[in-house]
């Protein structure tokens, strides 16, 4: 048995810095971080994300000075093991308001009340913790702009200091733990980007200095590689947004202000679902609409075989990268729900299966954002034209060349309508699987009939 030491049990804030948990947990002498691979979350997880944690969790080892202690199990029974392992008293962790994990920290939370062992929270994965923003009325708020006004007056806290004089300890890891690490980064299906905090951090550093200027105008454009890409990093808190709001603190510029704004839609999201926990599974606004299989249509979606070539793009990066660029998702999205009238759970599940970033509450309700079923939802007669998107978005149809190999040797925008050239087909791509003229007016035809519905 090692030293009695307080047990600083990492979930969504794998990093070392800016990490209140882990100085509230140094405020009593010795620490031993770990992780638990939980089967319930890991093994259900598809091979991409997977790799990604995986990828993380042994660069998280590296900035413990190879003092983590991973282990595999049920988490309720994981935690209390270890804690009277090490003779710890206190379990220390971030606040976790997701539903699965809150249940799940309720159950371990129990386990240690049994053995008088104390539970501490401190800090959460977000700037705010979900469910402090609140409006005169002291609920929560739908809509996204006044909460972005409320959320940047509530303000946050400046990051956090890594204590001095840190004294890490050690525990045996379960071997089978990291059997299953490693096993999944060999069956990754992709390459990963750099794993771990000093690659986010670098990456960070590159963005802000080169790119931010230009974040506002570029932002949009899947051709140019004009955003941040560190939402993989935020996903598993190797990063706390925290960090990058103190070094965007006193910055001019639309650019600024811009990734403010789309960390503030991170967590507007993660506050709808720390209050409205069933959306994560059905509409938040539910219109009653008509809602198709799409049988073999779904696979040509997933697979990039629609005929639309911004379409098949952004899914063949989703395959290729495990990562799509934001304006990408939200055509992809549309072409699923609108053009081919499928409930957005399915295109939500797939997107999860296969993002390194996949984010649970960005995902779905950026999913119902874009069907028209969620808070602050576009209407759902807002349908977007795969062909036009392509065009203004990516004009000089770059991105679709690097992505479908078909379609290389048309010339600039001509990308976008293969069909409107003599030998668009000529390399094999495939023709359009719907008509999208007519499919948006289904989709507006079925809008009418949920409407006039008693």
């Amino acid at each position: 048995m090692v030293e009695a030491a307080s047990l600083l049990w990492l979930r969504r804030d794998l990093r070392r810095a800016d990490h209140p948990a882990l100085a509230a947990a140094a405020e009593g002498g010795r620490v031993l971080p770990c992780f638990v691979l939980d089967p319930d979350f890991f093994d259900d997880a598809g091979p991409v994300r997977q790799g990604w944690l995986a990828a993380t969790l042994t660069a998280l080892d590296e900035a413990y000075d190879g003092h983590l202690c991973l282990r595999y199990g049920d988490p309720a029974t994981v935690i209390p093991a270890l804690a009277r392992e090490v003779g710890a008293t206190r379990v220390h962790v971030s606040t976790e308001t997701e539903p699965g994990g809150a249940a799940r920290d309720r159950r371990v939370r129990a386990a240690l009340d049994g053995e008088a062992i104390e539970w501490v929270e401190t800090g959460s994965p977000y700037a705010v913790t979900p469910g402090r923003i609140l409006n005169h009325s002291g609920g929560p708020y739908r809509v996204f702009t006044p909460f972005s006004r409320a959320w940047q007056d509530h303000g946050w806290r400046a990051p956090a200091a890594e204590p001095t004089g840190l004294h890490l300890v050690t525990a045996g890891s379960d071997p089978v733990a990291w059997q299953r690490v490693d096993a999944a980064l060999t069956a990754c299906p992709i390459a990963l980007p750099p794993a771990g905090e000093r690659a986010a951090l670098d990456r960070w550093a590159e963005f802000r200095d080169e790119g931010l200027h230009g974040y506002d105008g570029h932002r949009d454009r899947p051709d140019l590689n004009g955003t941040s890409q560190l939402s993989p990093y935020l996903k598993f808190g190797v990063v706390h947004p925290r960090t990058l709001l103190a070094d965007l603190t006193g910055l001019a510029g639309k650019g600024a202000q811009r990734y403010v704004t789309e960390l503030a839609w991170r967590e507007f999201y993660a506050d709808v679902v720390h209050h409205n926990p069933t959306s994560l599974t059905s509409d938040l606004n539910p219109l009653g609409l008509e809602y198709d299989d799409p049988g073999g249509a779904f696979d040509a979606w997933r697979e990039g075989r629609t005929g639309y070539p911004v379409v098949d793009a952004g899914m063949r990066q989703l395959l290729a990268r495990g990562w799509m660029h934001n304006r990408v998702r939200m055509i992809t999205a549309s072409f699923l729900t609108k053009d081919l009238h499928a409930w957005w759970p399915q295109g939500a599940r797939h997107f999860l299966d296969h993002l390194i970033d996949g984010d649970l509450a960005s995902n779905t309700h950026g999913w119902q954002w874009t069907a028209g079923t969620g808070t602050d939802a576009a209407p759902y007669f807002r349908v977007f034209n795969p062909i036009t998107q392509g065009e203004k978005f990516d004009p000089d149809g770059d991105y679709v060349r690097r992505y479908v190999p078909e379609l290389r040797h048309l010339p600039g925008a001509s990308a976008h309508r293969p069909w409107a050239a003599a030998d668009g087909y000529a390399d094999g791509y495939p023709e359009r699987i719907v008509d999208h003229a007519a499919e948006r007016e289904e989709a507006l035809a079925r809008y009418q009939r949920a409407r006039n519905r008693p």
